[in-house]
């Protein structure tokens, strides 16, 4: 597990003095500034959020050592990483989806269905974007507890007990 998670993104300027708007990752979206300076991806950046208002799918913000609309145009698209240990411990059965990226999937006969590729919300609950060599492209399963009844982080692995017809 890397010693980071993803929070958010600068999803471009908001107005003309500097400010970004900020897509935030985190449960409750305000959270993000408060996990400490955010840095860049490749770690070459780092930022003190101070966040000004809701706006429209996001929150509006200024970043330390960004004052000009084209500085934050030029931060588009840039994701946010807070340091693990800022983050609040989570419950057993809760997980940062930085954790399951990569994780193998099993059925429940121990057969490997693939790799988790990605986590997706598209409001309607976690799906879990499986890819492998049996799969034509990649299979999207449900992130349930009676879907994937097993989350084992330690030795990478997931169960997923899928419903019928969803590996045809």
């Amino acid at each position: 597990m890397s010693d980071r998670v993803c929070v958010g993104a600068i999803a471009g300027a908001f107005g003309v003095r500097g400010e970004v708007r900020l897509k935030s990752f985190c449960a409750e979206a305000a959270d993000i500034a408060a996990y400490g300076p955010l840095s860049t991806e490749d770690g070459s950046r780092t930022f003190e959020v101070t966040l000004t208002r809701p706006v429209s799918q996001g929150l509006a913000a200024r970043l330390s050592g960004v004052t000009t609309k084209e500085q934050a145009d030029g931060l588009r698209g840039t994701r946010l990483y807070a340091p693990r240990t800022a983050l609040p411990a989570l419950p057993d059965d809760e997980f940062y989806h930085a954790d399951l990226l990569g994780l193998t999937a099993l059925d429940t006969g121990g057969a490997e269905l693939g790799k988790i590729a990605a986590v997706l919300n598209h409001g309607a609950g976690d799906l879990l974007e499986l890819r492998g060599p049996g799969l034509k492209g990649s299979a999207l399963v449900p992130f349930t507890r009676a879907i994937v009844p097993t989350v084992d982080l330690a030795s990478r692995r997931v169960i997923i007990d899928p419903p019928e017809g969803l590996f045809d």
